[in-house]
């Protein structure tokens, strides 16, 4: 648990954000969303909108997972725009290849498609 709304210096350090990296990367889409919440909830400043970013990912491949492009359509949207100001790399995201896989599957859910999540590759800390 957080103990403070402090910024951290850094998230790399901080075990909720391994954690729901590693449940992102292991298509737990709703643990990764609750993991990251309990992280973005106190948090203060320049992380807070990027964890909110990664958290819409996560819900985004959660709705497809149950069958509701809308709402993946919807929350994608938002975790790319909430991205955009931390490319091309961000706390040890390549935020770049996110951004990038992810407006492809964008487009692949509006053409009705079922795509397979962007990678979350985090340079430097988990096996990418």
């Amino acid at each position: 648990m957080v103990q403070s709304a402090t910024i951290p210096a850094t998230l790399t350090r901080e075990p909720l954000y391994l954690r729901g990296i590693e449940l992102y990367r292991a298509g737990e889409f709703f643990e990764c969303h609750e993991v990251l919440e309990e992280l973005w909830t106190p948090m203060r400043g320049s992380h807070r909108l990027f964890l909110q970013a990664l958290i819409h990912f996560a819900v985004a491949f959660y709705h497809q997972q149950r069958r509701n492009p809308l709402g993946a359509e919807r929350q994608l949207r938002k975790a790319l725009r909430k991205l955009e100001r931390y490319l091309p790399m961000y706390e040890g995201v390549d935020t770049a290849t996110l951004h990038r896989e992810g407006q492809a599957c964008l487009r692949r859910i509006l053409a009705g498609e079922t795509p397979a999540p962007p990678r979350l590759l985090l340079q430097g800390f988990l096996d990418s």
